[in-house]
């Protein structure tokens, strides 16, 4: 809830590149020559062994998305040294990220491997595809694809694992108490779903996964 009279929290901030770099000395130049831009054998190897990759993507407005694609290791398919390929599965059918995608053209790649700190970035110009040719070489999630993301590799690159060293994300010593924190149906009934009954939106979310994931 926003507090009245609360200072506008963009208020101040900084309004331009220059502004941006003269607060941050230059990055070492290994930062940018860490980006081979290509599939080799390393990127390969990461990839089959992540089962969980966040594609982030923009409209024409520069409204920015990020969401989730997951699937057993290995489900996104390089195609060659220069493509690789998500194949799409079982959603909500809003589209968010594949609307974005033939609106503008790009997508952002974060690869996630369980137990590792390390992440690979992929990031270039993308595409959704129905083309048989693609479409048969990908390993479907469930439903065979109606589509998939084809994502030529601009940038490739191994991101450093700082973040998540200080999340302790594969800790699980370090994670938070989830007592205080609502569960998915909670969550579900607060943000559109009032008119159903928690028992209601737990059945919903039970019946959902269960005949609908595949």
């Amino acid at each position: 809830m926003r507090r009245v009279n609360a200072p506008d929290p963009f208020a101040g901030a900084l309004t331009s590149l220059d502004e941006l770099l003269a607060r941050y000395p230059e990055p070492n130049p290994k930062a940018w020559t860490k980006d081979i831009g290509t599939l080799d054998a390393a990127a390969r190897a990461l990839i089959a062994a992540s089962p969980l990759v966040v594609v982030a993507s923009h409209d024409a407005d520069g409204r920015a998305d990020a969401t989730p694609r997951g699937g057993r290791p290995g489900f996104v398919t390089v195609l060659d040294d220069g493509h690789l390929a998500i194949p799409d599965a079982t959603g909500n059918n809003r589209l968010d990220t594949l609307r974005n995608i033939v609106d503008t053209g790009y997508a952002g790649l974060l690869f996630l491997i369980p137990g590792r700190d390390q992440t690979l970035r992929v990031n270039g110009r993308a595409r959704v595809t129905e083309a048989p040719h693609v479409l048969e070489r990908i390993e479907a999630v469930g439903k065979p694809p109606r589509t998939a993301i084809v994502v030529a590799t601009d940038e490739v690159y191994a991101h450093c694992p700082k973040a998540l060293i200080r999340s302790k994300l594969w800790n699980p010593d370090a994670w938070p108490s989830l007592d205080d924190v609502p569960t998915a149906a909670e969550v579900m009934r607060v943000h559109g779903r009032q008119d159903m009954s928690l028992a209601e939106v737990e059945a919903y979310l039970d019946e959902s996964i269960r005949t609908r994931l595949a």
